[in-house]
C-alpha cells in the first residue's frame, strides 16, 4: 500500500501537536501503516521544523547545480539528427558527455545501428 507522503506528514504534525517525541511519533506511525514508512531521523527533522514555527507541509527547495541539458533540446537535436554521438551532442549542448549520457539514459534513449531511440 502506498502511502502519501502529505498524509505522513500531517500525521507528524498532529503527534508533534499532541506533545509526542519524535520516537513515540515514529513508532505509532510505522505500527499503524507499515515498518519503514518513516525513519526516526526523518521526523526529528520535522520536529524541528515544527517547533521553529514552519508548519509548511511542502518540500523546501534543494541546493545544487541546475540541469544543464533540458531533455527538450536532447530530443530536438534527435528528431533532426538520430545518428548524433554523445560527443557531438555534448559539443552542440556545449555540456561535458557524461551530462549528456546521463540525460539520454533518463529518457531511456539507446543507440541502435547508429541512431538514438527509445
Amino acid at each position: 500500500m502506498e502511502i502519501d507522503k502529505m498524509h505522513i506528514r500531517h500525521c507528524m504534525l498532529h503527534y508533534f501537536h499532541w506533545r509526542k517525541t519524535a520516537a513515540e511519533a515514529t513508532r505509532i506511525i510505522c505500527e499503524t501503516y507499515g515498518e519503514g514508512v518513516l525513519a526516526e531521523n526523518s521526523c526529528r527533522n520535522w520536529f524541528q521544523r515544527f517547533k521553529s514555527g514552519d508548519f509548511n507541509m511542502n518540500d523546501k527547495p534543494r541546493s545544487g547545480r541546475p540541469q544543464e541539458v533540458q531533455d527538450d533540446d536532447l530530443e530536438l537535436l534527435l528528431t533532426e539528427d538520430p545518428s548524433l554521438s554523445a560527443v557531438d551532442l555534448a559539443k552542440v549542448l556545449n555540456v561535458n558527455q557524461s551530462t549528456v549520457n546521463r540525460r539520454l539514459h533518463a529518457m531511456g534513449k539507446i543507440q541502435k545501428e547508429g541512431n538514438w531511440a527509445a
